[in-house]
C-alpha cells in the first residue's frame, strides 16, 4: 500500500509546454527578424535573475530586444512569448482527477518568471489543481538547487518518503531522490498514468483520453 500524500508536479513539459524555452524562442527570433546569437546571449545574462523573480518582463524586455529599436511593439512581442504556452490536456485531466479525489496535497514545483507564470496559472485553471505553487520566481530559488525541494517540505510539514515529484527533466529530480523523495521521470502520458498507478494512485482510463 502507498503511503504517498503529496504530489509536486513540474509544470512546463508535464502539464503544459514549455513557457520560454529554447523552442519558444527560437520562434521569437524566426517571427520578429532577431538575430539568434546575439538574443540567446542576452538571454542568458539575465534568465536566472528573471526566474528568480529577481527581474520583471519589462526589464528582461528591455535587456533583450528592445536594447534597440524596433519595428514592433513590446505588447506584440509580449503576447507573442504568452501565446506559445499550451495545454497538454490528457495530463491536465489527470492532474484534475487526482485534485477532485481529496486524497493528496497537490502543489506545483518549477522554474518561471513571474508574469508568465501568473498568466498560465490563470490561463489554465491550474488553481482547480494545485493548492500551493513553489515557483522560483516566488521563491527566489530554482530547480535543480538543493534548497527548493528542502523548502517545499518544510512549508507543507512531509516527510520526504511521503512526496511524489513528476517532472521531465531527470537532473531535477537528482535531489529530491537524494532527500528520499518519491520520483516520477515524465516521458509520456501512458507512462504517467501507469507509474501514478504503481504508486497506488488511480486515475479513471476516461482521464487519459483528449489532445
Amino acid at each position: 500500500m502507498s503511503n504517498i500524500t503529496t504530489l509536486f508536479w513540474d509544470i512546463g513539459g508535464v502539464l503544459l509546454t514549455d513557457g520560454w524555452d529554447r523552442e519558444e524562442r527560437r520562434a521569437a527570433c524566426e517571427k520578429f527578424g532577431l538575430e539568434p546569437m546575439e538574443f540567446e546571449q542576452r538571454h542568458q545574462v539575465i534568465t536566472d535573475p528573471f526566474e528568480k523573480g529577481e527581474v520583471g518582463l519589462d526589464e528582461y524586455l528591455d535587456q533583450t530586444v528592445f536594447h534597440r529599436a524596433r519595428q514592433f511593439t513590446r505588447h506584440e512581442f509580449r503576447d507573442f512569448m504568452f501565446a506559445q504556452s499550451r495545454p497538454y490536456l490528457k495530463n491536465l485531466t489527470v492532474a484534475r482527477q487526482v485534485a477532485r479525489s481529496g486524497l493528496f496535497l497537490m502543489a506545483a514545483l518549477n522554474n518561471e518568471s513571474l508574469d508568465l507564470n501568473l498568466h498560465r496559472i490563470k490561463r489554465f485553471e491550474l488553481r482547480s489543481c494545485f493548492s500551493a505553487f513553489f515557483t522560483s520566481c516566488f521563491l527566489g530559488i530554482m530547480k535543480p538547487e538543493e534548497k527548493i525541494y528542502r523548502l517545499t517540505l518544510q512549508v507543507t510539514q512531509r516527510l520526504p518518503g511521503e512526496c511524489l515529484f513528476i517532472d521531465d527533466r531527470p537532473h531535477n529530480l537528482q535531489y529530491p531522490q537524494k532527500l528520499g523523495m518519491q520520483t516520477i521521470h515524465y516521458r509520456d502520458p501512458a507512462q504517467l498514468q501507469r507509474e501514478l498507478g504503481e504508486y497506488g494512485i488511480a486515475v479513471p482510463e476516461s482521464a487519459g483520453r483528449g489532445a
